[in-house]
Parts: structure tokens; sequence; C-alpha cells
């Protein structure tokens, strides 16, 4: 989400006038944070495939992960955390509290990253029912870390979120991933968990730690081809 007016230029193999002309008319995938313009790459990667431009191959380009087995749903939201008690009585408070809690490398400008998912609710509430919420879930985070994690955060207050069944949010999931790859993957497993109405329950009793890490490593044993994201198909994004 760094790429700045200059960086798309190279990277779709056209001028800067060309990438103001094209956020004049609307076509471009661009957020305005205060005064800059700035891109997401995988939404760039979809724009240009779908009009077929000459990119420059850079713009495939994916950070290096290390080689190992795929990361599970459960050693993601231990690397994530889980966290109660989050305040904030409207969806901008909630996420700046998100935010801060949020396990990221120390030069990630968290500022940043706030007006990040306050754009990205700008273009849609990512509330997907049952009261909960898993912000930027279209707009991968990106960010230079070695593993995905997921942050599950417990809302003091229930807020309105504009979820499409008009339900309050108390439950958000936060996905950070080192690829578009990898967020892909942990978004499918996570969409898969959701679907067991067991789950759900403990999310809105707001279980412990351990039970709700029990209960995913349940699904996960339950379910040994969940590790194909083909396999769990994505649900409500």
């Amino acid at each position: 989400m760094n790429l700045n007016v200059r960086d798309v230029a190279k990277l779709l193999n056209v001028s800067e006038r060309t990438i103001y002309r094209w956020i004049d008319q609307g076509t471009l995938p661009v957020y305005r944070i205060g005064d800059q313009f700035k891109f997401n790459r995988t939404e760039l990667l979809e724009w240009a495939t779908s009009r077929r431009l000459n990119v420059s191959a850079e713009l495939f380009a994916e950070p290096e992960t290390a080689v190992g087995e795929p990361c599970r749903l459960s050693q993601a939201l231990r690397a994530g955390g889980i966290f109660y008690r989050i305040d904030g009585r409207d969806k901008a408070a909630a996420l700046r509290s998100v935010v801060e809690v949020l396990r990221v490398p120390d030069d990630v400008d968290r500022d940043f990253l706030y007006q990040v998912l306050l754009a990205r609710e700008s273009l849609g509430s990512t509330g997907i029912g049952d009261g909960i919420a898993i912000p930027h879930v279209r707009n991968p985070v990106v960010l230079q870390v070695t593993q995905p994690t997921v942050t599950l955060c417990f809302l003091e207050h229930p807020i309105d979120f504009g979820a499409m069944d008009g339900q309050p949010v108390h439950t958000l999931f936060t996905l950070i991933s080192p690829t578009v790859r990898s967020h892909l993957r942990m978004l499918s497993l996570l969409s898969f968990a959701l679907r067991e109405p067991s789950f759900k329950r403990i999310l809105k009793q707001q279980d412990s730690r351990d039970a709700i890490l029990a209960e995913v490593e349940r699904i996960e044993a339950g379910l040994p081809g969940a590790a194909d994201p083909a396999s769990a198909a994505v649900g409500n994004s």
C-alpha cells in the first residue's frame, strides 16, 4: 500500500500525467491519504490485467518467504493474538484501538495503517454478519513479516459496522500477511471455520483464549484438505 504515483507510473509503463488523468477519471483504484495518493499492488495487478496493459514484471513480484509447511489458522491466531474489551464506540474508534494492539514490525506506521483501514471501510463495510467483521478483507494487508498473523479482537461495546444483516459487530479479525497468496489462503481457512456454529457460538460468548484455539484446532483436525485454499472456498468476501 506504500506505492505512490511515481511507482505506479513505472510499474504500468506510463507517464505520471497519465496516472493523474486516470485518477481524475475515477478508473484507477487509489486511496487518498491526506494529500497523498496511495495504491495497493494487488488491486493494480487486477486492474491492469483486466485491461491487458503491458505492465512491468515488478508488479507481479511478491516478498520472498521462508520455505516450509503452510501456516495453519491456529498458528496465525497464536501469532496475532486474542484481545478482549477493545475500546471504541464507533467504527473509527474501534479500528484505532485494533491497530494499536496489532503485532506488527516496529517500523510499521500504525497511523498510516489505520488510515488505510478507514479508507477501505469507506468503500463498503467488511462486516460479514453475525456480529463479525474482517477489516480489509478485499484488500490484503501485506507487510514485511515472516508469516501470516490473524488478530482476534472482542469489542467492549458492540458497534454499528454497516453489516448487511444490520447486526452490531462485537468481533473483529484482522489479517496481516507476507504475500497476497498467503492472505487468500488464511482468509479461506478463516471463512471455513466461521461456517461452524460451534465456533461462532464461542466467539459470541467471548470464550477464553484456550477454548478458542482448541476449537480452531478441532476444526483443522477434521478438515485435512483445509490447507488448500481451493478446498475451503472463501465466503462472505
